[in-house]
């Protein structure tokens, strides 16, 4: 019988919390502080959250070492992407005027979708360091 009932009771309640808190600071990034560093940051602690309660071999079962590798390139495509589609419209790299028809829209079309690469790109660094910490074994001579 396991004795962390409580504990893990509460994590089950906690986390999606905290993922809809980091969410918050995703999209409120461009009309306030925050944004997709933060929001990256707080969507990993929320996974090592998990990792920590429920074990690690539970996490990558969850989420493979494979996938953390994806979500870090595939941030950096999205973010590279939205600059090479500003210079296919005419515009200068990550020029989000030439996004929308109107300048005040492509900006926020443009922030967002930049945010959300560096969301996915910091969620997967900061999940692959972690798996690299916790994956190491101890040494004992």
């Amino acid at each position: 019988m396991d004795d962390r009932v409580i504990l893990r009771i509460g994590t089950k309640i906690l986390i999606p919390f905290i993922l809809q808190f980091a969410l918050y600071v995703q999209f409120h990034g461009d009309y306030g502080p925050g944004g997709g560093f933060q929001a990256g940051v707080i969507f990993a602690a929320a996974f090592v959250l998990y990792s920590l309660v429920y074990g690690l071999g539970n996490a990558i079962r969850v989420l493979p070492h494979r996938a953390v590798y994806l979500c870090g390139a595939l941030g950096v495509v999205l973010y590279v992407g939205v600059g090479f589609v500003t210079v296919g419209l005419g515009g200068n790299f990550l020029d989000y005027n030439v996004l929308a028809h109107d300048p005040a829209h492509g900006q926020h079309y443009g922030i967002m979708a930049v945010e959300l690469g560096v969301l996915i790109t910091v969620f997967g660094v900061m999940v692959a360091i972690f798996y690299a910490f916790t994956g190491r074994r101890r040494f004992d001579p």
